[in-house]
């Protein structure tokens, strides 16, 4: 997650810098809207969470010492 973070917060940063550069070629719509950019960030964020707990979830189910004798 901590990756994740740390990607979204570089992302952001960049989008936003972006879109204030590219504010005059967009007519009629706000480049900068914080609730675009906040409903983008919850979704990557939660999309990055289930990625990271469904395989540790399952990791944490299995014996140690079963997974060490198969391999």
């Amino acid at each position: 997650m901590t990756t994740a973070l740390v990607g979204t917060a570089f992302g952001s940063a960049g989008a936003y810098l972006i879109g204030r550069a590219l504010q005059g070629a967009v007519f009629g719509v706000d480049a900068t809207n914080p609730t675009t950019y906040v409903a983008v960030v919850a979704m990557l964020l939660g999309a990055a969470l289930i990625a990271c707990v469904v395989p540790a979830r399952r990791a944490a189910g299995v014996d140690p010492m079963v997974a060490l004798r198969q391999d």
